[in-house]
């Protein structure tokens, strides 16, 4: 790599150049839709699309406001014009209001009503259509607005509540963005002193972010790719971008202070350091793959993600950057600020002696040290154990988003159901629902029963919807038979709406009340089955594969990464102590989270007045995926140091103050700056995204602090040379240049 370092950075280079234009359009083609595969929630999806042709399989709600009612003259022409204008819009391919179906249930208070447009598109995602409804919406509105000035046309439903949570997420990250990186470039004067050598690790942040985007861009042409791919591109880039090319940034100036010229200290930093940003971007890398083996797209996303930017950001560092720094040599502290610069060598010298003193208390007293660090993480780690992965309690959607308050507008009007409908599939094999007694009786007893549970607001189906009469089926709209009745006669689909008061947490409890009673239970027929889908199903298989998904993730992490530390350290102590301290920041980071979040200490500084009760059910297997990797960065940092010591003949004693006067204040800065980075994504207004940042930034913090500069080392001397064992201390280089190692 030395000798082709220019032909590997122009090709890198080139590749830049010809990604960058793709990573601007990315978003186009990412989904804001859940997809969960092999769930229930999915294949009553599936058998509404194939079975049953319906046109609402993809659905959004139309809440309007501001008109007569809709069973007067003046409103049903007004809804009429609604009606006609939605149903030229393409893509709709269905509508029904009040005026197909007279039903009441379209009638709320003070003349409000609903419509609910059905959605299809063969171009792309089906998300893909909201914009435009938005704007045939207003086009409508700005239409009747001269006769009925107080007209509001909002829209809502599964769609547009996905579209608006992952566009405000998406606003919360540009928004992060926009603040953390003046703060990174501050932080990074302050490490350096030097604008040139500030500037290199941002760029490779911003790099590995656009190249992170544009690859998954078009990786979301031919796969399922969640928007949240752009959070987490931006999270991770600024954070490990920064951080490797922190790494081998500081390596070339420590080389080039030691006399050195540009390509002789290019090459040592790029040996020093190479290798160990490749053993920390394995192990990043392996958390993320783990998310690969979850069937949700979201969590797929985050791991396609995840382990993009690890490898761009290592690529980089390790071609590209090396490249550079050959060419700048000392030029690397051009634009030097004089009172930073100052501050910078006096402070270098200052902060390595003091480190080293430190590392000499640690050495001298580990016992001690791991008694006063590891009892306040165990007690933090101990809150863990009370996580709580089912929906969170409260209004925790974005309030400013049109779609949440349309949803809000169909609370005051007690129809809220309509958007949280359980989408029931009945399968009768034996007896066709439309042409004998038994079948059409066994429809009409489950959807009976179900009516009369307190928690249901209203059960639509064909017998419903023909009045409990067989005979009036010929009456009914085209598009509603089509939506409640298979083609071959044989399924049937109810459209159960739970009251307005049940919150999502008891909507799934119902829910999976409904599935354990079983279809021959509830319809009187052996041998019948039935599925459940709509948003309450979405989220209770959602928290099922999650919990079931957990524990082989976390084994896959674990073993994966005990592989990694195994190869590339060749130490079993030293594997398997870095996996232990891990698994500790990782524990004691939600224990951060459960005090904060679940049960409210403090969360009021977020934004987040009252505890929510609950963790959502990504934020635990994606967090600790995350964490697992970044805690093993400055774990890396530090034992290769000492490794290198003890190379050199430093006895263990000696190489732990030795390698933490080198690392400690690097690992401070880098940790100082993910921590900025993470913390910006907890002032936003996606619940989500707080608890994801507020977790990372409390592991890092725990990490660099406690684990690596107290536990961390305390254990190592306590091991002493069996550390290494079984080949640690043999040198992986041959000639002069294994002197220099």
């Amino acid at each position: 790599m030395y000798v082709r370092r220019f032909w590997l950075a122009g090709l890198v280079l080139l590749a830049v150049a010809a990604l960058l234009p793709f990573s601007f359009h990315a978003e186009r083609h990412l989904e804001t839709a859940t997809r969960v595969e092999g769930s229930q929630a999915e294949a009553v999806r599936q058998e509404l699309v194939t079975r049953f042709r319906s046109p609402f399989v993809d659905r959004v709600v139309l809440v309007v406001q501001g008109l007569p009612p809709a069973d007067s003259d003046a409103g049903g022409q007004a809804l009429t014009t609604i009606v006609s204008g939605l149903r030229d819009e393409p893509g709709v391919s269905g509508v029904v209001s009040y005026l197909e179906l007279h039903d009441t249930i379209f009638l709320g208070k003070s003349g409000a009503t609903f419509v609910l447009i059905g959605l299809s598109s063969d171009a792309g995602p089906v998300e893909s259509l909201v914009p435009k409804l938005h704007q045939r919406a207003e086009a409508l509105a700005n239409q009747l607005r001269t006769r009925y000035p107080g007209i509001k046309l909002e829209l809502t439903g599964e769609l547009p509540l996905n579209f608006d949570i992952r566009k405000a997420s998406a606003d919360d990250v540009h928004r992060a963005e926009s603040l953390v990186i003046p703060a990174t470039l501050g932080l990074l004067l302050l490490a350096f002193g030097s604008i040139i050598a500030s500037m290199i690790p941002l760029a490779v942040g911003q790099l590995a972010i656009a190249m992170t985007l544009a690859i998954t861009g078009l990786l979301a042409q031919r796969f399922h790719l969640s928007i949240l791919v752009q959070n987490l591109a931006t999270m991770l880039g600024l954070g490990l971008g920064i951080d490797y090319a922190l790494l081998m940034v500081s390596r070339f100036r420590e080389a080039v202070a030691a006399g050195h010229d540009g390509p002789s200290a290019s090459l040592l930093a790029a040996r020093q350091a190479g290798r160990t940003l490749l053993i920390s971007a394995s192990t990043v890398a392996i958390g993320f793959l783990a998310l690969l083996t979850v069937p949700i797209s979201e969590i797929r996303s985050i791991g396609v993600a995840g382990f993009l930017v690890a490898g761009i950001s290592v690529l980089l560092t390790n071609t590209l950057v090396p490249a550079v720094l050959a060419l700048l040599g000392r030029r690397i502290d051009m634009g030097r600020l004089p009172f930073v610069a100052r501050l910078d060598c006096d402070h270098a010298e200052r902060t390595g002696r003091r480190w080293r003193r430190w590392g000499q208390v640690i050495v001298a007293h580990p016992w001690l040290a791991l008694l006063l660090a590891g009892i306040p993480m165990l007690a933090l780690a101990w809150q863990a154990t009370r996580l709580d992965t089912s929906l969170p309690q409260g209004n925790w959607l974005p309030e400013s988003a049109e779609s949440v308050q349309a949803l809000h507008s169909l609370e005051h009007m007690d129809r809220a159901g309509i958007v949280y409908s359980l989408r029931i599939l009945v399968e009768l094999p034996q007896d066709s629902i439309p042409q004998n007694d038994k079948g059409w009786n066994a429809v009409d007893h489950i959807s009976r029963q179900l009516a009369a549970d307190p928690r249901c607001a209203r059960v639509i189906s064909i017998t419903t919807l023909a009045a409990s009469n067989r005979s009036a089926l010929t009456d009914l709209p085209r598009e509603s038979r089509r939506s409640f009745l298979s083609g071959d006669g044989h399924a049937a689909l109810l459209e159960v709406l739970p009251q307005s008061s049940l919150s999502l947490r008891e909507q799934v409890d119902w829910l999976r009340e409904i599935r354990k009673t079983g279809a021959a239970t509830l319809t009187g027929v052996p041998g019948a089955t039935l599925q459940i889908g709509g948003i309450p199903a979405l989220n209770a298989d959602y928290q099922t594969i999650v919990m079931n998904r957990f524990v082989p993730v976390t084994s896959l992490v674990v073993g994966g990464t005990l592989l990694a530390l195994l190869g590339g350290f060749r130490s079993l102590i030293v594997a398997i102590k870095a996996i232990a301290l891990n698994l500790l920041s990782v524990a004691a980071s939600f224990g951060a989270l459960v005090l904060v979040f679940q049960q409210g200490h403090g969360s009021g500084l977020l934004g987040v007045h009252g505890g929510t009760g609950s963790i959502f059910p990504l934020v635990p297997i994606v967090t600790f995926a995350i964490v697992f990797g970044l805690s093993m960065d400055y774990e890396v940092f530090l034992v290769a140091r000492v490794l290198e010591a003890r190379r050199a003949g430093l006895s263990e004693a000696d190489a732990i103050p030795e390698a933490m006067a080198r690392t400690a204040g690097l690992i401070t800065s880098a940790a100082a700056i993910m921590i900025v980075v993470f913390a910006a994504f907890t002032f936003g207004n996606f619940l989500v995204v707080k608890m994801i940042g507020f977790t990372l930034a409390v592991a890092v913090f725990i990490d660099a602090t406690l684990v690596r500069m107290v536990i961390g080392p305390a254990l190592l001397r306590l091991a002493g040379d069996w550390n290494w064992w079984p080949g640690g201390l043999a040198s992986t280089r041959k000639g002069p240049a294994a002197n220099q190692d």
